[in-house]
């Protein structure tokens, strides 16, 4: 069934482009703009919900780039939220820029008792801190008021020190289920030189983009898979 649709606000320049751009489609104005709202409609339905891996090596290289995020996340009326260690220079910074703090508390790695336990027995602790991150990101959905997230995770990075593996775990449960919006999950350096190289690629892999943060600069950086013959000829 369809209903009529009265348009406010359309001057007499307006109109005239839109009949001259109608005449010239040989389409009604009606058609044009049924398909500009179907096309708006769309739009609004296709929601993002973006999984981007950030990775740096300094305070100072972090601590620049929140602060430009912050300035872009309230230009976009995004809910901005982090979890995190407590007292570090950049979940203090983004407290004291009153980013909501989805981090379940006590910490988890709190004084780092749970990690020197993760490092002594990798696979105890698998299921308590599965359980630890879907708490987080419930605290994190439940207070969003519906608007798309700009998440900043720096709990991860404190996963993967005991083992990378156990991070892309985590990793692969919040890609099953992904919150609308922006989510960072933010790596040390020093957390992933040691690493293997298998997982460092099935990290990169399991990010729609990934980013290296150097100084003020960001660079993207571009996986493919490329056959060996790619060693002697471009």
């Amino acid at each position: 069934m369809t209903r009529d649709l009265l348009i406010r606000g359309f001057d007499d320049q307006i109109h005239s482009q839109l009949s001259e751009l109608a005449k010239e489609k040989r389409v009604s104005i009606n058609s044009i703009v049924k398909d500009a709202v179907d096309k708006w409609l769309n739009q609004q339905s296709d929601i993002p919900k973006k999984h981007y891996l950030v990775i740096y090596s300094d305070d100072d290289s972090i601590l620049g780039l929140l602060k430009a995020m912050d300035r872009l996340a309230k230009e976009s009326d995004l809910f901005r939220c982090f979890c995190g260690p407590p007292s570090t220079s950049s979940t203090t910074l983004l407290s004291r820029l009153n980013w909501y703090d989805g981090t379940v508390m006590p910490y988890y790695y709190e004084d780092d008792v749970a990690l020197k336990q993760q490092k002594h027995k990798p696979g105890q602790n698998n299921k308590s801190i599965m359980k630890y991150c879907t708490k987080v990101m419930e605290n994190i959905a439940g207070i969003t008021n519906k608007k798309q997230i700009c998440c900043i995770d720096f709990l991860i990075n404190d996963i993967a020190k005991s083992s990378l593996q156990q991070a892309l775990t985590i990793e692969k449960a919040y890609d099953n289920s992904r919150i609308p919006g922006l989510m960072y999950c933010t790596y040390k350096t020093a957390t992933l030189l040691s690493s293997d190289i298998k997982d460092l690629v099935e990290l990169f892999e399991g990010h729609d983009q990934v980013f290296i943060i150097k100084q003020d600069d960001v660079h993207k950086l571009h996986i493919t898979k490329e056959n060996v013959h790619k060693l002697f000829f471009n």
